[in-house]
């Protein structure tokens, strides 16, 4: 098989796994579903990706997260990470595998893919962005913020911030991010 035709493989498997995850879940979703709905072998999803755990990492980790906030104006970091913080209070997650990762957070094998998503999509790369005195302290500290919204929005329902609010997580985020 021509490099070219495995990469197509892989790439239809992970198209599937999307698909699938959002619109069933993690727990609903079986290897064979995903191998029937990308045409492929089911032996492929090992082979390419080990296991569903793994498939479900990967495709996690290809979805939109606060890394985009990170760039940009150190001086504005803290008021752009309170804004994106603030519209997670009253908007869904925006993609259709976050919901599906927020519907399965109990599941263990999806709690191992929380933990490396939240290391390697969030806590590190801030960590890196921040530098300084506590960089892995600070980072973990904001990380710790933005599931405290997720959760208390996934219990009690979406909330619109009031300007006061986004300047009260502004402040909040200020003494996080300060080394």
């Amino acid at each position: 098989m021509k490099t070219r035709d495995r990469e197509a493989t892989r790439q239809r498997l992970l198209d599937a796994a999307r698909t699938l995850f959002a619109e069933h879940g993690y727990e609903q979703v079986t290897v064979r579903m995903i191998a029937t709905a990308a045409d492929a072998n089911v032996a492929l999803v090992a082979r390419y990706f080990g296991s569903k755990a793994e498939l479900f990492g990967e495709v996690v980790m290809g979805e939109p997260g606060i890394r985009r906030v990170f760039g940009g104006d150190p001086a504005t970091l803290s008021r752009r990470v309170a804004e994106y913080a603030a519209t997670r209070m009253h908007l869904e997650p925006e993609s259709p595998i976050l919901r599906s990762l927020e519907r399965s957070a109990g599941h263990p094998e999806v709690q191992a893919i929380i933990r490396e998503r939240l290391r390697n999509a969030i806590m590190e790369p801030l960590a890196r962005h921040l530098g300084g005195a506590h960089a892995v302290e600070r980072a973990r500290l904001v990380t710790a913020i933005f599931l405290g919204i997720g959760t208390v929005r996934r219990m009690v329902g979406p909330h619109v911030p009031s300007t006061a609010e986004v300047d009260r997580l502004t402040a909040v985020f200020e003494q996080a991010l300060t080394p």
